[in-house]
């Protein structure tokens, strides 16, 4: 029992990271719904920060449960459905930014194929992760259709990428580090989809990935009491 529980540490640390994470979901989400007091782009952000932590709960749990409890078919069925559920979420996730970006800045400029292109590629995205073929509930996956369902996703990433630069440090919000932020977040998600089934070392790119996600919400709680935030 000692030795299986000395093996498993690498998936209990990752499994408390998760653990603080999604409590710090939480809290953030219960933050910019209390003190929003009115403001369009604090509720939107408290809506995005719901859902970015709602839908990485549906992947993340089932993971929590097998660095504690071990793996089974039942929590493998659950991790399946989960990294379908969250790849949708996410998705939806960056759309909701786009709409909290108009909210901060409703008189920076941009140009209006950014928001087409924000649209139809995630809805290419979300069709595709509704394919069977993705093979979400057995453990191999399917690598060429981690590909395929994640083109249109980086578009999506470039296009808010792009729109965060766009608005610069406007109102002194420094929102520009955002565009980083999700940089950062594609730069260790990508490897991950593309070499974590053959080396689960790569896998812990997640975690960095997951600190950006964070920061992401940090920058917007940052917002919240600026007057001239609408």
């Amino acid at each position: 029992m000692e030795r299986n529980t000395k093996s498993r540490m690498p998936q209990i640390g990752e499994a408390i990271f998760c653990i603080a994470y999604l409590v710090f979901d939480l809290i953030a989400a219960v933050i910019f719904f209390v003190d929003a007091k009115g403001s369009q782009a604090i509720l939107l952000f408290g809506v995005l920060t719901l859902l970015l932590g709602g839908g990485d709960a549906f992947h993340l749990v089932p993971r929590i449960i097998r660095a504690f409890c071990g793996d089974s078919p039942k929590v493998q069925w659950w991790s399946g459905l989960g990294l379908m559920v969250s790849s949708i979420t996410m998705t939806l996730f960056y759309v909701l930014l786009f709409y909290v970006w108009k909210a901060i800045f409703p008189r920076v400029s941009y140009p209006a194929a950014l928001l087409v292109l924000t649209w139809v590629s995630a809805a290419v995205r979300i069709a595709l992760c509704a394919f069977a073929q993705n093979n979400w509930f057995l453990p191999e996956g399917n690598p060429k259709w981690g590909i395929y369902r994640n083109l249109p996703f980086a578009v999506t990433g470039l296009c808010l990428t792009i729109l965060f630069f766009l608005s610069g440090n406007t109102g002194g919000y420094g929102l520009w580090r955002m565009s980083v932020a999700i940089i950062i977040s594609f730069a260790c998600y990508f490897p991950v989809v593309l070499w974590a089934k053959k080396k689960p070392a790569v896998g812990m790119l997640m975690m960095p990935k997951t600190a950006a996600y964070v920061r992401m919400i940090c920058m917007g709680l940052s917002l919240i009491g600026k007057v001239n935030i609408p």
